[in-house]
């Protein structure tokens, strides 16, 4: 008895035998060829990228509405501070009692002794037409007596008509610039000569002589201390004391 083939096996068609053969010598399971004439093929890298590590690592910023705070001058910043001077006080020339004997007495609204106008004094002496003569006497005082800040000065004249009476009168000159400007005046009366003048605290205090009422004229005992003030062009007497006087 002879031995034959499978079924399975004559039916394999002898293209298909030899299609296998090439395959086994080649790709499908045979040796391969040289690596470097292979193509590489390029995987996409299952390990993170370096920007998705810092986008990872790295929140973004939360919006906010918030206006931003104010930032704080420094010191520096500053402008710097301007130094102001204060202006000068103003300096009131002085005036003086030699000053009076050039003075003007009285005037248009203030005269002295009944005239018109003012009189001019040269060297403390006024002589008129009608024989009388205006002298300056010693006694003075300087001092502010109407607040201004500058000294004014008090002073005393006397008249005489060519008669026995000597009329005393008490007078005031502001200062102007270091000169004599008439104020106002106040009489005393016949025959009675001042002793002194002071001027402190806007008043002026005036040491003179007089009589009682049952002396003579010539007859002089008492010492009378008159203090005035200045308002406007008024000396006015706000008060007086006085002491015996015995020459």
């Amino acid at each position: 008895m002879s031995r034959e083939d499978p079924p399975a096996m004559r039916r394999i068609p002898l293209s298909l035998t030899s299609l296998a053969l090439v395959c086994l010598l080649t790709a499908c399971g045979g040796e391969q060829g040289p690596t470097e004439a292979a193509t590489p093929t390029v995987s996409p890298s299952t390990e993170p990228s370096t920007a998705s590590v810092l986008n990872a690592t790295t929140p973004d910023p939360m919006p906010t509405s918030a206006k931003p705070a104010p930032q704080q001058k420094s010191a520096s910043g500053t402008a710097p501070a301007t130094t102001t001077t204060a202006p000068a006080p103003v300096v009131k020339a002085p005036l003086t009692c030699a000053h009076l004997a050039g003075a003007k007495l009285g005037s248009s609204k203030t005269p002295y002794n009944g005239y018109p106008d003012y009189l001019p004094l040269t060297e403390g002496q006024w002589s008129g037409e009608d024989g009388a003569t205006v002298t300056l006497q010693k006694p003075c005082g300087i001092g502010d007596l109407d607040g201004d800040g500058a000294d004014d000065a008090v002073g005393v004249v006397s008249v005489n008509s060519g008669g026995s009476g000597t009329f005393y009168t008490v007078a005031v000159w502001r200062n102007s610039g270091g000169l004599p400007v008439f104020r106002a005046l106040t009489d005393l009366g016949d025959r009675t000569p001042v002793v002194s003048i002071s001027v402190a605290g806007r008043r002026a205090t005036v040491v003179w002589l007089t009589r009682s009422p049952s002396r003579g004229m010539a007859e002089l005992d008492i010492r009378r201390t008159s203090v005035y003030k200045l308002s406007g062009s008024t000396l006015t007497e706000v008060s007086h004391s006085d002491a015996p006087y015995n020459p």
